[in-house]
């Protein structure tokens, strides 16, 4: 186990800076996730931690050792790329074991690691196999082994199952899950698939365009996003962002009247004006609905529904804005559809015109509305 302290590195490649100043510190025995999309530059920052690109600022610790100039063999780190690498004329022992025997590891040592690698990754059944006759879980297995055998302080994953279909890839989260309680170790790992890390994180990074948008745990990241960005990007599917105007303001309560001619009354944590631009969010669970013309806060006509077994969703389109609903009662809803929503004042988000989230806690009252009309 190890503490990571990243110390306001920055990269720069030429003129371009693919990592403004960051900092972040990953605690002993954390599961933490970088997480966001294509080119955010999470897989740069895991390969600085890895001493596999420089940087151009700053400083990596790990356990309150500078690591910055340090080869990655002397940094205690052991990482999992997103190809398998595996040696193909090796078989699956010889796989695992060939970073000891490059370290001129003991050979009677070197079985013994194998061996308790094999049997945690339950690999001893293909233990004489070569890479082509396994498949592609049991490769992604193999690549952990051998960066387990290696006893690492951290272990660093970059998008270790973007190659698995999506069967596999449930297996392989579960094992991993497995694997960091059964080893305490730290483990970073990246991924632009945010299921993957709801479901494995203790903690997540949020990153865009190389700065650190949030961090926090899963369920802080999903119920209390810090801006537009975190709150579009955490979800499946992500959170509705609807757009409006404040249209009356009292102490600390608003009104919100959005562009598809809802009013919403919603709390704020800070000063706004009549007329100010600002973005309502609101979880697809969290829309309260029924069939037909009753009441409800607004009347949207379904145009796609996708049915999912234990989920629907229904989705709606006002003119460039969209809205998604999420039906986990099993209710028939069909395209075509009319359905009257209302959107509950303590579970909408609130984003000024900057992005930032404005609204407060639930359970603050909010100022009177008239009863709203339909459209």
């Amino acid at each position: 186990m190890a503490t990571l302290s990243i110390d306001n590195v920055t990269k720069r490649f030429g003129s371009l800076t693919v990592i403004p100043e960051l900092s972040l510190t990953i605690e002993h025995d954390e599961f933490c996730v970088l997480v966001g999309p294509s080119g955010c530059g999470k897989s740069t920052l895991l390969r600085i931690i890895a001493g596999l690109e420089p940087i151009t600022s700053g400083r990596i610790l790990i356990d309150g050792a500078d690591m910055s100039e340090a080869e990655p063999p002397e940094r205690g780190v052991a990482m999992v790329f997103q190809s398998y690498a595996l040696y193909p004329h090796m078989d699956v022992s010889r796989n695992i074991g060939f970073g000891l025997e490059i370290a001129r590891t003991p050979r009677a040592e070197i079985s013994e690691r194998v061996a308790r690698a094999a049997e945690k990754l339950r690999l001893s059944s293909y233990i004489r196999r070569k890479p082509r006759e396994l498949s592609g879980g049991q490769r992604q297995r193999v690549a952990i082994g051998r960066a387990i055998t290696r006893k690492p302080k951290l272990f660093l994953l970059d998008e270790p199952l973007s190659n698995l279909d999506a069967a596999l890839r449930v297996g392989m989260r579960l094992e991993i899950a497995r694997l960091k309680a059964e080893l305490g170790s730290t483990m970073i790992y990246v991924t632009h698939d945010q299921v993957e890390a709801m479901t494995l994180a203790d903690r997540i990074v949020v990153m865009n365009a190389g700065r650190i948008e949030q961090v926090g745990t899963p369920l802080e990241l999903y119920e209390h996003p810090a801006n537009l960005f975190v709150a579009g990007f955490i979800g499946s599917p992500a959170m509705n962002l609807l757009k409006g105007r404040v249209e009356a303001v009292e102490g600390s309560g608003a009104r919100i009247r959005l562009e598809l001619g809802t009013v919403v009354p919603v709390t704020v944590s800070e000063s706004l004006e009549p007329g100010d631009s600002v973005t309502l969010g609101i979880r697809p669970e969290h829309i309260s609905f029924s069939f037909g013309e009753g009441p409800g806060d607004h009347v949207g006509v379904a145009y796609m529904v996708e049915m999912l077994g234990s989920d629907t969703f229904i989705h709606f389109r006002h003119g460039e804005e969209g809205l998604v609903i999420r039906d986990g009662m099993g209710r028939r809803a069909r395209a075509g559809d009319r359905i009257a929503m209302s959107f509950p004042a303590d579970a909408c988000h609130l984003f000024n015109a900057a992005g930032r989230r404005i609204s407060v806690a639930a359970g603050v009252p909010a100022i009177d509305t008239p009863a709203p009309a339909h459209h």
